[in-house]
């Protein structure tokens, strides 16, 4: 008897000791900020606070309805930055963003959730404050509280830093975001789950977080105002409207520069390999399949490798791991940035043409966008995505390589693009998800 209460005893401890979500995290590695521990809150009130706050989050209860517990499920649907990430990719979408500024968007995004889970972590786990109803049973919640230290909230650490930098990069749409970052914050009180404290301590450090990354923001070098042209000649591309010329200059996440693992220059054109590139273009025989792929793609590539993103934390619950989801988010989000930055340095460095400009019986699917052909953005970006997410996902790196090589062949299949822009895209891309892989490797979350 003596033995099995032993045992017993021994697996609730177990099962405590499990229930901590990564009591590390505070000390990961930070990507805008210097660490965690540099913007550790003050303590949370003592006891007798508190009993204060119980009280006001009890109050806060009693007066739940239906539109309280919407907002509740809304903001608790997956990991804290899950919404916000969601709404990053609506707004980049909808304000018109060209490609290399929205991937600049969503790393700057989920790379201040980021660091500022793990400067929340850092606090959570020195001060180990208990949730309201863990302190008093009597306190009735919607959702489970999370199995970390109740102080400060991580869904208003995220929505304090999201909000922030959101409002910078789309400041029509800065107090809607200011409103959807107070009601998430609020979601966590209503809830049952959080005391107000864990949430005003939360929102704020976010919001530090956030401006230290609308600063590393400002000097990145996206600002730069383009004043040349490309008027084009026989073999050179032009067009009176460039998108994004200067990309290729702006300050990566990883790399050293944009140019650090630029290809070697296309094939001349009129020479016997051009002209194979661009015959192989013109011999596609389009079917329902390659026509599919090639409008799928089309909208841009960072939606459906959210999407991916997304599915990966679900189906390895990590929704319920705000660090492990943040820091997910922010891997491949800044792998496809740098990727991005690394693509258009090559693009306007050779000014290869696209196949229909070489040869204009070639009709593509849909209208060419307006930046030269070498690489393949597509193929720069996925295979950036590939290689970091089959290092965080190892089981199922055959399916993220396959994503992969659909998205590049998709801009052959839509006769955008020859293969070999393709075939260096997707290299040039792993290239760089390598070079995260290798910080993500020494980044303290291993």
């Amino acid at each position: 008897m003596h033995k099995f209460m032993w045992l017993i005893a021994g697996l609730s401890l177990a099962c405590n000791m499990s229930a901590q979500v990564e009591p590390n995290a505070g000390q990961w590695k930070t990507w805008i900020i210097t660490s965690g521990s540099a913007l550790r809150l003050p303590a949370p009130p003592d006891a007798d606070g508190s009993a204060a706050e119980i009280q006001w989050v009890k109050d806060c209860v009693a007066k739940r309805n239906q539109a309280a517990l919407a907002q509740i499920h809304f903001w608790d649907a997956g990991a804290p930055g899950y919404r916000w990430m969601q709404m990053t990719e609506q707004l980049a979408v909808s304000e018109g963003l060209s490609t290399p500024l929205q991937t600049r968007a969503l790393s700057l995004v989920a790379a201040a959730i980021y660091d500022s889970t793990v400067a929340a972590w850092n606090s959570k786990y020195t001060y180990m404050r208990q949730h309201p109803s863990e302190i008093d049973p009597t306190v009735t919640t919607v959702v489970k509280p999370t199995a970390s230290p109740s102080y400060p909230s991580e869904h208003a650490v995220t929505a304090g830093a999201a909000a922030a930098v959101l409002a910078y990069l789309f400041p029509d749409q800065a107090s809607a975001l200011g409103e959807m970052a107070n009601q998430a914050g609020e979601s966590r009180v209503l809830a049952g789950v959080a005391f107000p404290s864990d949430v005003i301590s939360g929102m704020d450090l976010g919001t530090q977080v956030g401006q230290a990354a609308i600063a590393y923001a400002k000097a990145d070098g996206s600002n730069q105002v383009f004043t040349g042209s490309f008027p084009g000649g026989p073999g050179v591309w032009g067009s009176p409207k460039p998108v994004a010329p200067l990309a290729g200059t702006w300050h990566p996440w990883v790399l050293t520069a944009g140019n650090q693992f630029r290809p070697v220059a296309p094939p001349s054109f009129g020479s016997n390999d051009a002209n194979a590139q661009y015959a192989a273009d013109k011999n596609l025989q389009r079917t329902n399949t390659t026509n599919h792929l090639a409008w799928f793609w089309q909208p841009g590539f960072f939606q459906p490798w959210l999407q991916q993103v997304e599915t990966e934390i679900f189906q390895n619950h990590l929704d319920s791991n705000a660090p492990r989801a943040a820091r997910v988010y922010a891997l491949e989000t800044i792998a496809q940035h740098d990727a991005t930055i690394a693509c258009w340095d090559s693009k306007y460095t050779y000014l290869e043409l696209r196949p229909p400009q070489a040869d204009p019986t070639i009709i593509p699917v849909f209208a060419l966008p307006q930046h030269p052909g070498y690489p393949s953005g597509h193929a720069c970006a996925s295979g950036a995505s590939a290689a970091v997410m089959s290092y965080l996902f190892p089981s199922d790196a055959q399916t993220l390589n396959n994503t992969a090589s659909d998205a590049g062949n998709s801009t052959f299949d839509a006769l955008i693009h020859t293969q070999l822009d393709v075939k260096t895209g997707l290299t040039l891309g792993g290239q760089v998800g390598q070079q995260v892989v290798t910080r993500a490797q020494a980044d303290g979350a291993n």
